[in-house]
């Protein structure tokens, strides 16, 4: 598959591009890594799972224009992770992902990725609604999301865990509904 340029954002410190082929390593390393996924929905992947998972990935961008990126640093071209946006199989929605290293959280780069993931998801791919789901405990994922502008919204169950939900609506849905 060709990536649309459109595809791809670049912000003051990051680059995001559509994952690809060429990621199947860095996303096998940090799909596998408890340190890095382990509270993702669905916890840590094996092998088969992150590569059948990339694969769904890169037919979504085709299908949907929208999808998850790989997270590189703008200078450095270092894999720091993933953000980006997908249809949860509960059938909540959209919702906004976000997974860093842990060697390079607290420098405000998930908010960085995710704003941009959370930007392009209603300007250009024209999601009206976005979600995104964090558990309770998870106050530095709640921390982006609240930064980010995406507000609390419900909360739910998962196996005995409290999970929160957010979203996002877009300007022009929110005007709609003011109005």
């Amino acid at each position: 598959m060709t990536i649309n340029p459109t595809w791809q954002i670049t912000t003051g410190r990051l680059r995001l591009d559509p994952v690809g082929w060429s990621d199947v390593e860095d996303l096998v390393a940090l799909k596998t890594d408890p340190r890095a996924f382990a509270l993702m929905l669905g916890g840590v992947r094996t092998r088969e799972q992150a590569v059948a998972e990339l694969a769904e990935d890169i037919a979504a961008w085709g299908a949907q224009g929208f999808g998850i990126w790989s997270i590189r640093g703008r200078t450095t071209n270092a894999f720091l992770g993933i953000t980006g946006l997908a249809d949860r199989p509960d059938g909540r929605g959209i919702a906004l992902r976000f997974a860093l290293w842990p060697e390079v959280r607290g420098a405000g780069l998930a908010r960085e990725a995710a704003s941009a993931a959370l930007r392009y998801g209603h300007d250009r791919a024209h999601l009206r609604r976005i979600i995104a789901i964090a558990r309770a405990d998870n106050f530095a994922s709640r921390t982006v999301l609240g930064a980010i502008g995406m507000t609390e919204s419900d909360s739910f169950l998962r196996n005995g865990v409290q999970m929160l939900v957010y979203e996002s609506v877009s300007k022009n849905e929110r005007s709609l509904l003011d109005g």
